[in-house]
């Protein structure tokens, strides 16, 4: 019965399972074993059972992650891409099953994550006639996407996947989602060996690099008095960090990041002078205007990093380093486009740079720094209040994690006061929704950062309020037993918009007064372990305990109700207007 599935096709993974018939459930599966996937996140339904009924005889092969939503399973996904650097893998029904993916494809789409989502669909002749559970997703999805296709033949399927996971890794990352209908997967047919895709016509994820551009960039650089760096994520994603901390230590030049890129250079690094951006710090942001050439590498001009586009960085040059030609010149105008992947254009720029040392211009930055220190950061880490605050908390998991954590964060102030205070000496040890701001993604994508990094220790930086968005995913955590650190910083509030509330609407607190559970009680009804502590004395032996608890722990601090996140940059303000109070 098995005769049609070639033996070429299993000689490529020996210890995959003699199946029968050779459907086109089978054939997904065995592009998932052949691109050498090992995890998958999925919630079954009607129209992608012939797919799980396929994987009942693969659990050696691909260990599968039952999540309690589908958007938990696509963050769940994205936190394993970004602490693997390997492609996230969702399996999901028709209909409702995958339109709840769409919240997380935005997400993974705007912040580059590279995954592939394989939906269920009604059967080709059901298309178009509103059968149960009809979506058209690949509509829904074209926005969302790098690339999407509908499968309606099995012997489509190993073509399309190997499309799929080439597109999702190359180049610039991102989400693609592969819809296959319910016929395709029990449709038998002659496999081919499978085979992985390493070129599409028209597609040319990396763009050919200028040896003229690079040598203009090194010209601008080496005459500058004042040149400042501000890298992203695009580093991580390149796995440049070696050779960007080469060329930042050959240059001497000051740099600073994006939230998406701390940890391609140690937050402790001499030349590292922190956050750029709307809650970033002080000196990256006042002295982008008075750099005279901006080094922009991997980062694409965001209006929280830029504040005011017309009052952004008018006095320098710009050299703009990216995978990506449609982000040059999207934003900000570069007087120097250097096209191409960082891993390759930075040696390259490295070479032609004169080694130098900006003492009088890197101490311009030391001396913003006190003056947050002074207005801002002692007394959010160090506080003489009784309350506790969100800063200290980050302070004292720094002493004891030494920067060796993976924090995974939410959205709102408790994820600026992680993205600003955490200590991190190593690349993707940050992990949180950057571009969307998806409230919700930090339980599910702890789960999948753990997964991927099994053998560091992940903890979860959550608001009470985005908590509760994703709280069912602490069903996934009891049934796999994954050990995931969680923090709720709980302010009895939903803390960003109350802020604004607060310095921009003249204080009328319209419905941000949040009410939680207990969220121990909770917790303990998932059979997870956990403490709430609202006294300081309290705070550090919590915080021993959770992470020396062997399994999932959550930890609820309670924290001051009205604290602010300065410095900020108001909306509609330039970078140099930014606020320490």
């Amino acid at each position: 019965m098995f005769q049609n599935l070639p033996s070429a096709l299993l000689a490529a993974s020996p210890a995959v399972p003699v199946l029968a018939p050779a459907t086109g459930a089978v054939a997904t599966l065995q592009a998932l074993v052949a691109e050498g996937v090992d995890t998958i996140f999925g919630y079954p339904g009607g129209a992608i059972i012939p797919i799980y009924d396929v994987l009942y005889d693969f659990k050696e092969q691909l260990n599968h992650v039952l999540v309690r939503h589908e958007q938990g399973g696509i963050h769940a996904a994205q936190g394993y891409a970004r602490s693997s650097g390997r492609v996230g893998v969702v399996l999901a029904t028709s209909g409702p099953g995958a339109t709840n993916l769409v919240t997380g494809l935005a997400d993974a789409l705007i912040d580059s994550t590279p995954l592939v989502c394989i939906t269920g669909q009604v059967f080709a002749h059901l298309l178009g006639t509103d059968a149960f559970q009809e979506t058209d997703i690949i509509n829904i999805t074209t926005p969302v996407t790098k690339w999407n296709y509908q499968v309606t033949n099995a012997e489509e399927i190993p073509e399309a996947l190997a499309k799929a996971f080439y597109i999702a890794r190359s180049g610039r990352p991102g989400p693609v989602l592969v819809d296959i209908t319910k016929n395709a997967q029990i449709q038998t047919f002659d496999a081919p060996e499978y085979q992985p895709c390493h070129h599409i016509r028209s597609y040319r994820p990396a763009p050919v690099v200028r040896p003229e551009y690079i040598e203009q960039a090194a010209a601008l650089i080496n005459n500058a008095q004042r040149p400042f760096i501000l890298w992203g994520q695009g580093v991580v994603l390149g796995s440049a960090e070696q050779e960007f901390r080469e060329f930042v230590e050959h240059s001497g030049i000051p740099a600073a990041w994006t939230i998406l890129g701390v940890g391609a250079l140690p937050t402790g690094h001499p030349l590292n002078v922190g956050m750029l951006g709307m809650h970033g710090n002080y000196g990256p942001n006042v002295l982008t205007n008075e750099c005279d050439v901006l080094i922009a590498i991997g980062m694409r001009f965001d209006d929280r990093v830029t504040g005011r586009l017309d009052k952004y960085a008018k006095q320098a040059q710009v050299i703009h380093l990216d995978i990506d030609p449609t982000e040059i010149d999207k934003n900000v105008k570069a007087t120097v486009p250097v096209w191409g992947d960082c891993k390759e254009t930075l040696p390259l720029l490295t070479a032609l740079v004169e080694p130098r040392q900006h003492t009088a211009w890197l101490a311009r930055f030391n001396d913003h720094t006190e003056q947050e220190v002074n207005a801002v950061i002692r007394e959010e880490l160090f506080p003489t209040t009784e309350e506790l605050t969100m800063g200290e908390i980050m302070q004292q998991l720094n002493e004891i994690t030494q920067g060796e954590a993976i924090i995974v964060s939410d959205v709102g102030q408790h994820q600026m006061i992680a993205c600003r205070y955490a200590q991190l000496n190593h690349s993707r040890s940050n992990i949180t929704s950057g571009g969307l701001g998806t409230m919700g993604f930090a339980l599910p994508a702890a789960i999948g950062a753990k997964l991927g990094a099994p053998d560091r220790t992940v903890v979860a930086v959550i608001g009470d309020g985005g908590f509760q968005m994703t709280i069912q995913e602490l069903g996934t955590i009891m049934q796999t037993g994954v050990d995931v650190k969680i923090m709720i910083f709980n302010n009895q509030f939903l803390g960003m918009v109350r802020q604004w509330q607060e310095l921009f609407h003249q204080r009328r607190y319209s419905f941000v007064d949040i009410q939680s559970p207990d969220f121990v009680a909770v917790a303990a009804g998932y059979r997870i372990a956990g403490q709430r502590v609202d006294a300081r004395a309290d705070l550090r032996p919590a915080l021993e305990r959770m992470l020396a608890h062997p399994g999932s722990f959550l930890l609820e601090v309670m924290v001051t109700k009205e604290n602010n996140i300065f410095p900020m940059v108001p909306q509609g303000c330039s970078v140099a207007e930014i606020r320490l109070r």
